[in-house]
């Protein structure tokens, strides 16, 4: 057997000339044998039954997601397998739509769209992001990311982390600050601690007029006290990700006041590629060196 048995979704990925390369070609999901698969990279939008094929791999190390987010895959490890995720491959994709939601949501894009389906022509004044307060929660790659591409704007940035480190807020902090914010923009890790964050209590703090955008996990936000708000007319919200997902055809979600949602696009764009390759194709380098490996959540045995 190969020093590594590496599986990705790519048939042409460089693999260091020790490891031995597998893909959809060679050993197809529905019907290949894995039981030689030592690094798995799981499909892309793959979603559950993606990670439920670690069950097939006996001899996995190594479960290196292609995303940011990683609360799906903590259920499928077991002791020796190291789980790495996704970490700068979507930086620049997710932070891009994060303030493509947040313009689109404060100039009306959705509403010109729905006048141009109908043929009118209706000019209205809509809230510009320059001159606005902007929090960020959850301050890793992809929120300075999206702060630098804040930067060009005439705004002011407000930065949480969990210890409030590097001059951030601490996001136990929040509520003092929620009043304030014109615009809050969700982007940290779903865990026990962050899951409803915002609920009723929380919306309620929002400022009168305030924008909400997550582009994180759904269940960072109470879905059904954020309808409530959104109902209300208080405030509005731009959501990549929602909970339920995917949001049912007749959820009242879709129906809320003032809310533009997009279906989990963040990390999806011609931009994903080129970063998942390189990178995996670092990781497994790593490998050959023996040298350890980048973006470790949990380290394996």
């Amino acid at each position: 057997m190969s020093e590594h048995v590496v599986w990705t979704q790519w048939d042409d990925l460089n693999v260091p000339s020790k490891f031995k390369r597998l893909s959809p070609a060679t050993t197809p999901t529905e019907a290949g044998d894995f039981s030689e698969v030592t690094f798995y990279v799981p499909t892309y939008l793959g979603g559950r039954p993606a990670l439920e094929l670690t069950k097939k791999m006996p001899n996995l190390k190594v479960l290196q997601v292609p995303n940011a987010g990683y609360d799906d895959a903590l259920e499928f490890l077991r002791p020796g397998i190291a789980l790495c995720n996704g970490r700068g491959i979507h930086d620049d994709s997710t932070a891009e739509l994060a303030v493509g939601l947040t313009i689109a949501s404060l100039r009306g894009f959705a509403t010109f769209v729905r006048d141009q389906d109908k043929g009118e022509w209706v000019n209205k004044n809509y809230e510009s992001i320059n001159d606005r307060k902007i929090g960020i929660v959850g301050f890793g790659s992809i929120g300075s990311t999206i702060a630098r591409m804040l930067s060009g704007f005439s705004v002011e940035i407000v930065a949480f982390t969990q210890s409030g480190r590097d001059n951030t807020n601490a996001i136990t902090d929040l509520d003092k600050h929620l009043p304030t914010l014109d615009v809050v923009i969700l982007i940290l890790p779903l865990t026990k601690e962050s899951k409803h964050l915002f609920d009723a209590r929380r919306l309620a703090l929002m400022k009168d007029g305030a924008l909400l955008v997550n582009v994180a996990r759904g269940p960072i936000v109470d879905t059904q006290a954020l309808i409530k708000e959104l109902n209300s007319g208080r405030i509005t919200a731009g959501l990549d990700v929602t909970d339920p997902e995917p949001l049912p055809k007749d959820h009242p979600l879709w129906k809320a006041k003032g809310v533009l949602i997009s279906p989990h696009v963040g990390g999806n764009s011609s931009a994903f590629e080129k970063r998942a390759r390189k990178l995996i194709e670092s990781q497994l380098n790593l490998l050959v060196q023996g040298k350890p490996l980048n973006n470790v959540i949990v380290a394996g045995n």
